[in-house]
């Protein structure tokens, strides 16, 4: 499966524009717990309860929320083994892969200049 053309309104791909579909877009998966997320599934799939484990602080609504966004845009798959109970898995799609390399950026400048950061937070503090 490949990336598709986008084929709506230009308006709709405008950052720009405070009612674009692209700023909607934006706006949900530029969240602390969408990052999280993306970057604990990784290339793995993952359970429901591995993925709390490994996403600290969130709680089962909030993982709840932000799996069920990630999906609806295509960014998460879901998937229910008929068990009992049902086991449900977690993997990210094409784009939730290409995503990742954005957010592996985030997380390398967070890396790189935490100490910078730190230290500009004590003098505005200060």
């Amino acid at each position: 499966m490949g990336t598709k053309q986008y084929t709506g309104s230009p308006e709709d791909a405008d950052l720009m524009r405070a009612d674009s579909l692209a700023r909607e877009i934006f706006a949900d998966v530029a969240n602390k717990w969408a990052f999280l997320i993306i970057e604990f599934l990784g290339e793995r799939t993952l359970r429901f309860s591995e993925l709390r484990n490994e996403v600290e602080g969130i709680s089962h609504k909030m993982l709840t929320q932000n799996l069920r966004m990630l999906e609806r845009n295509g960014l998460v798959e879901r998937k229910v083994h008929p068990t009992v109970p049902p086991r449900v898995e977690y993997t990210l799609t094409e784009a939730g892969r290409a995503l990742r390399a954005t957010v592996d950026g985030m997380c390398g400048w967070t890396h790189t200049y935490l100490g910078h950061i730190e230290d500009s937070r004590r003098r505005f503090d200060g």
